[in-house]
């Protein structure tokens, strides 16, 4: 992604490797169907907004010996958060101690899609949300791109290209509609420590 420094648009771009990552997870996404359910916003379940199929797994989670994909995962996004901070070294005092809270992995088939431009702080509830993390776990030949919405900045997803943005109104985005295949991804928050 382009890189202006006189207007930066705070989105941070990385390519996580080896990219078997990604096909782990979606194994593990494909292979556990009692965990799968019809994505959710605040608000519940409404398909006019978000029409996904996903998966949320809780921190501790992560370390049970059948989820070690998901420790592998956090360890290469750290990376990425670690690249991130150094970039703005601002927010190396931002707080003390940051931590990822849930997290879901996601399909969308052809004609779903996160229809509504939203952010990820938007109410009390998910307050505590600093950044959001999104990796791309396969590649989509058609539609299924993110789109920010304020910077008009329209992202394809490619295997493993992974994003870290903040969580504010500055980045209202959607995810633009899956017109062939699948998209699966991996997405979830940095937040203030509870």
């Amino acid at each position: 992604m382009d890189k202006n420094t006189k207007n930066p648009n705070f989105i941070g771009c990385w390519t996580i490797e080896p990219d078997s990552i990604c096909e782990d997870l979606i194994n593990y996404f494909e292979l556990n169907i009692k965990k799968q359910k019809q994505g959710t916003i605040n608000s519940g379940i409404n398909p006019s907004i978000k029409d996904s199929t996903d998966m949320t797994i809780q921190p501790k989670e992560i370390h049970l010996p059948e989820n070690k994909i998901f420790k592998t995962y956090f360890e290469k996004l750290f990376k990425c958060y670690k690249d991130y901070v150094d970039e703005w070294p601002f927010l190396k005092n931002l707080s003390e101690r940051l931590e990822v809270g849930n997290f879901n992995l996601q399909r969308y088939k052809p004609g779903q899609h996160f229809k509504k431009i939203h952010t990820e702080r938007s109410c009390l509830n998910n307050s505590c949300r600093v950044f959001a993390f999104m990796t791309y776990l396969n590649d989509v030949e058609e539609g299924g791109s993110t789109y920010f919405s304020h910077y008009d900045i329209e992202i394809q997803p490619k295997k493993s290209l992974t994003l870290i943005w903040p969580a504010e109104w500055t980045h209202a985005h959607r995810g633009n509609i899956i017109k062939t295949g699948s998209k699966y991804i991996i997405t979830g928050w940095i937040d203030f420590a509870k």
